[in-house]
């Protein structure tokens, strides 16, 4: 007669054979004294400590928990109220789940069943320190099948709320830091993202990831220079690009504080960063390839920073404005992206990100890496952070040039294709440098170059100061005589708080002239992104309302749709406005009394306070 043994050996079976290199499997116990405390008294009977029919606990994922309970009958797999923990599948799974919670993320899964074509499988997943759960779930659905081991954690990784909590910690982890490399190893606003990307690229040398802990005061600078050389030479054939790649890398080796060791202490500052990279940073950059986490730090060191706020001279672009506008150019694995000032790498790195979840296998991945992605960089410090951060997500051809993005022969190279290296690129992803002194270095000039490079019939989706598309400028009659301005949106006015531009983003369609288009320009409104400004931590998406409102805004731009208030279409030249707020009519349906009445005490309480010339 079938039992419950079945049923375990067929779950047993596989999580052996779909498992992880590491893994580690227990059956209605754990030596872990964290899993052991949490069951201790999480008897399905009320009497003693839970026993789970499998724990399974994952190598260099500690606070993860993967827990399965087995019923041999079908008609057992989960009571209609979910409390009758002893009789049903599910019903058991969760209740363990709800003690394990406390202290781990876990994945609870119920199987039912003696045949195993025809097993009954539910999982569900309970974030740490959280009360509820949810079913698991992939780009398909509930997952209601047995997983590769390595995939339950995957899909819990990309949970959202996971990957908030995770890049919510990653961040406040950066002024832990920032302080550290202030206070103790004495590095400059330069060389701190500097020193991150370095020791993320020597962590990669398995050499170096395996030794690292075992070298002395006076040779781990040494190793860990060897080890970013040696990773530079393998992705980077041209030994001039190699050079000017490792130059500001160079501090890490002769710096007097890094190397220092105080008298009594056992590390000493090179070791301690070395370290924390290693257990913070490394993980989150090996589940997330999506995120520049190098041009995130770079963001959060200047927010601490009491300077000039300036850096590397860069103001870098939002993450998520980076994936919405990879996403708004419908980004997939046969387009070439080529971004034209590309600082640390984000529009690049985004559009990895939306091209990865459309390849099909790791071949095209691998193509993407190689043959897709393209960028200029014309400040050494940036070049680096940049072409150290394709490095990080597996470039093994780094199709960035070092220079000046107006330079003829740059140009030419670009938009002549090259087998061995990329296509001429179709899709332009830019945020040039805003307020730059000199002739043809305006915000324009850098559309107008983008423009030229990219192919006929091209996307290019430029973030520009709003003075861009309303003050007259000859490059704009330039650019519509050669190109089509196919939307425009306005973005939220603090959106690169603290820095206080308003900025707006520029769709256009490369060498099909605006005036024989003969289509009229899509205008949006998009000033709520859901970000609030916190103390410390600047704009957060706190509550998650962030991907409604990027998927809504696509709907909207994908379809044209027009929405009073919101968007519209119009045909404009030249000399006409290029923003939303000019064309919209304002919408009064949904205003009333309140509204009137809240407006009219601002109003009332401003007048009573200023006074003029104070």
């Amino acid at each position: 007669m079938p039992n419950e043994r079945v049923t375990e050996g067929i779950v047993r079976d596989h999580l052996r054979s779909s498992g992880v290199p590491g893994q580690v499997l227990a059956e209605q116990a754990s030596d872990d004294p964290r899993i052991r405390k949490l069951l201790a008294h999480a008897s399905k009977r009320g009497d003693g400590r839970g026993l789970p029919e499998f724990i399974l606990t994952l190598p260099g994922d500690p606070d993860l928990v993967i827990i399965v309970e087995c019923k041999q009958d079908r008609k057992h797999h989960a009571s209609a109220t979910l409390d009758h923990p002893v009789d049903y599948a599910v019903d058991g799974v969760l209740w363990y789940a709800r003690h394990l919670a406390r202290d781990f993320d876990v994945v609870a899964i119920a199987a039912s069943g003696t045949d195993a074509n025809d097993l009954k499988i539910s999982t569900y997943r309970q974030l740490r320190g959280s009360l509820s759960y949810d079913e698991l779930q992939d780009q398909r659905g509930r997952v209601r099948d047995l997983r590769p081991v390595g995939e339950y954690r995957r899909l819990l990784k990309f949970d959202p709320a996971v990957r908030r909590r995770e890049h919510n910690d990653l961040m406040a982890f950066s002024r832990d830091l920032h302080n550290f490399m202030r206070d103790y190893a004495k590095l400059s606003e330069n060389e701190k993202p500097l020193a991150v990307s370095g020791i993320l690229l020597a962590l990669r040398d398995d050499a170096f990831s395996d030794t690292w802990r075992k070298y002395k005061v006076g040779d781990l600078a040494g190793e860990l220079g060897a080890a970013i050389r040696r990773q530079i030479k393998a992705a980077i054939p041209e030994e001039s690009k190699q050079l000017i790649i490792l130059q500001p890398y160079g501090f890490i080796e002769t710096h007097p504080e890094l190397n220092k060791q105080a008298p009594g202490r056992s590390d000493w500052p090179l070791r301690t960063l070395v370290s924390l990279i290693d257990k913070h940073v490394r993980p989150f950059l090996d589940d997330y390839q999506d995120v520049d986490v190098i041009g995130q730090f770079y963001g959060e060191f200047l927010r601490y920073t009491g300077g000039d706020r300036q850096g590397l001279g860069i103001v870098l672009t939002p993450r998520h404005l980076t994936e919405l506008f990879a996403r708004m150019a419908d980004v997939s694995c046969s387009d070439t992206v080529v971004d034209t000032c590309c600082g640390s790498g984000g529009f690049l790195i985004a559009a990895l990100g939306v091209m990865d979840e459309k390849a099909l296998d790791d071949a095209t991945r691998m193509e993407v890496r190689q043959h897709h992605l393209v960028g200029v960089e014309q400040q050494p410090q940036m070049f680096a952070l940049a072409v150290s951060n394709m490095i990080l997500r597996g470039d093994g051809k780094a199709n960035l040039y070092r220079g000046d993005c107006f330079d003829e022969a740059t140009k030419a190279e670009l938009k002549s294709p090259n087998p061995a290296k990329h296509a001429r690129p179709n899709i332009g992803l830019i945020n040039p440098p805003f307020a730059q002194k000199g002739e043809g270095m305006q915000e324009l000039d850098f559309v107008e170059t983008l423009l030229d490079i990219l192919q006929p019939g091209g996307t290019a989706i430029v973030v520009l100061p709003m003075s861009c598309a309303i003050e007259r400028n000859p490059a704009r009659e330039r650019i519509l005589k050669r190109h089509t301005l196919s939307a425009s949106v306005s973005l939220p006015n603090d959106l690169f708080h603290p820095v206080g531009v308003i900025t707006l983003a520029l769709v256009f369609r490369a060498h099909q002239p605006h005036a024989h288009a003969k289509v009229k320009t899509w205008f949006g409104l998009w000033k709520d992104d859901g970000f609030v400004k916190r103390k410390a931590r600047g704009r957060v998406d706190d509550d998650g309302t962030w991907p409604g409102i990027r998927d809504q805004w696509l709907d909207m731009f994908h379809n044209r749709t027009v929405i009073p208030g919101q968007s519209v279409l119009r045909y404009v030249t030249a000399e006409d406005e290029w923003t939303a707020e000019a064309y919209l009519e304002a919408d009064y349906t949904s205003l009333g009394p309140d509204d009137f009445e809240k407006r009219l005490r601002e109003y009332l309480i401003f007048d009573a306070v200023y006074q003029p010339g104070e």
